[in-house]
Order: structure tokens, then C-alpha cells, then sequence
């Protein structure tokens, strides 16, 4: 993923098969200082290859399109990619089957197409800095909906690792997690890192699902 500062824009591919979606979602993100949309793709087959070429940070994707959907899509792309954008499921409502698909598919969130245009713009800075989760409290009842899939969790997990699991389901971010724990934040970002890397998790939201499905958390 291409690092994104004070000094870079933070690229954008927006895909959905709606052409006043995409032309929406261009007015509202082209309207900040930090982000540019760099490219639009009409169908889900049209995003690995835009990928490719334009190099996005972060991908808005329709989790219905025709032909290939946000799910397949955003499977190809965490799937092929060594270095993938984030993935953002652009849905109607947030209960969606196809939502908890896309993120087990390695979606780091969704957005709901009625999100004002200052929740979508601060999602995606959440997104691109990866330090908090993007709405815990749906990616938790989707998971309680979907209840316990498969046993994911490694027992090599520390306890103080789990116990940073388990603050990171909260939606807290490192630093939030720093001050419950009375350690550091770059402390928190090491046991954060070494969670994902055990779990096999790319970024904080697979993690919070492997957790959930496996039982290690139990929603509510």
C-alpha cells in the first residue's frame, strides 16, 4: 500500500456500477486536501486491473455489482496482490449478507452509502493508518449473527496479546489501548503486530473476525 502523510494524498479507486454513485463519491473525496480519486471502475472485473495499473491506497467498493461482485472482487484483490490497497464495502445496509462475506473475503471495513460525506471521509484516513477498527460494534453483530465458525486462534498467543485482542474488538486504538494497559503506544504496537502476524491476519479487522468466529471472543 502506498504510504500516505501530511504530504500525500491518500489515492482512491472508487468501484460501483452506478454511474451518480461514483460521481457523488468523486465530488465529496476530491473536495479534501488530502485525498484524490485516481480512478473509477464500473464492474467488479474492471478493480484488479485498475489496481494494478493506478496503484490505490484505499478501494470503495460496491458489494453488488453484476457479473463479478464487491465479494469476488475484493478477493482478487487481497488474494493476487503481495501489497493490496485496503478494501472499503460501499452497502445499503449494514446487516447485508454480501457485507460479512467482503470482510472475511479481507475487507478492512464498510462504508453505508447514507454515511454523510465527513463519516466516509474520516473512515477512509481510519482505514489507510490502520490504528482503530472501523465500526466495531457491526463487524460484532455480524459476527454474532454468523456465530462460531472454525477454531482460528493459535494458543501461542501471550496474555498480554490476548488481552490486546480482546481491547482491539472494542474499536480502541493503539494509544486508547496504551492508556488502559499503562504501557506505551509503540508497546501496543508491537503486541498488535504480533497478533496479526500469528493469526495470519492482515490488518486489525481479521483479526476481530478470526477472534469471534473462533470463539475467543464472544459477542455481547
Amino acid at each position: 500500500m502506498n504510504a500516505a502523510g501530511p504530504a500525500m494524498n491518500i489515492r482512491i479507486l472508487v468501484a460501483d456500477d452506478e454511474a451518480l454513485i461514483r460521481s457523488g463519491l468523486r465530488a465529496i473525496l476530491d473536495a479534501e486536501d488530502d485525498l484524490a480519486v485516481v480512478g473509477e471502475a464500473t464492474t467488479g472485473a474492471e478493480v484488479l486491473p485498475l489496481v494494478r495499473r493506478l496503484r490505490p491506497d484505499v478501494v470503495l467498493m460496491d458489494v453488488r455489482m453484476p457479473d463479478v461482485d464487491g465479494i469476488q472482487a475484493t478477493r482478487s484483490v487481497v488474494e493476487t496482490l503481495v501489497d493490496p490497497p485496503r478494501v472499503v464495502v460501499v452497502t445499503t445496509f449494514e446487516n447485508d449478507e454480501y457485507v460479512y462475506a467482503a470482510l472475511r473475503a479481507g475487507a478492512s471495513g464498510f462504508l453505508l452509502k447514507r454515511s454523510r460525506p465527513e463519516e466516509m471521509v474520516q473512515a477512509i484516513r481510519l482505514v489507510v493508518h490502520g490504528d482503530s477498527l472501523l465500526f466495531p460494534a457491526a463487524i460484532r453483530n455480524l459476527a454474532a449473527r454468523h456465530g462460531t465458525r472454525e477454531a482460528r486462534l493459535p494458543s501461542a498467543l501471550t496474555e498480554r496479546e490476548a488481552e490486546v485482542l480482546r481491547l482491539m474488538a472494542t474499536g480502541l486504538s493503539n494509544a486508547e489501548i496504551a492508556g488502559r494497559l499503562y504501557v506505551s503506544p509503540e508497546t501496543v504496537k508491537t503486541h498488535v503486530g504480533n497478533v496479526l502476524g500469528k493469526l495470519g491476519a492482515r490488518d486489525r479487522t481479521q483479526a476481530v473476525i478470526a477472534a469471534y468466529e473462533s470463539g475467543f471472543i464472544t459477542p455481547g
